[in-house]
């Protein structure tokens, strides 16, 4: 591996690192949200403001519906930026003679 090369993955897995460490930011941030909005459920939405139990179940679904998107969406993240790491950390081996390769079948 050239030096240019070992320098440009080693950026690479710097950059994978701060991009962790600012999704680690923004969960905790997101965590700390939740406990908020939780809270301001209890306080504001007992079991007298809503008729039907039914209708306070949907509106608290609705509150944290965007905080679960969100928190899905950095999940999605996460995996893809642990993709790129391993890809990096672990590069497929060379292709056989054939051209076809050799694949790891193991989970």
């Amino acid at each position: 591996m050239t030096f240019a090369r070992e320098e440009a993955l080693h950026a690479t897995l710097e950059a994978l690192a701060k991009m962790q460490q600012d999704i680690a930011i923004i969960l905790h941030a997101k965590a700390t949200e939740a406990e908020k909005a939780k809270n301001w459920v209890l306080n504001h939405l007992g079991e007298g403001s809503f008729p039907v139990p039914a209708e306070r179940l949907s509106v608290c679904l609705q509150i944290h519906e965007r905080q679960i998107e969100v928190i899905d969406g950095l999940t999605r993240l996460c995996s893809g930026l642990s993709r790129n790491m391993k890809m990096i950390l672990h590069p497929d081996p060379p292709q056989a003679a054939d051209g076809l390769g050799t694949e790891d079948l193991s989970p």
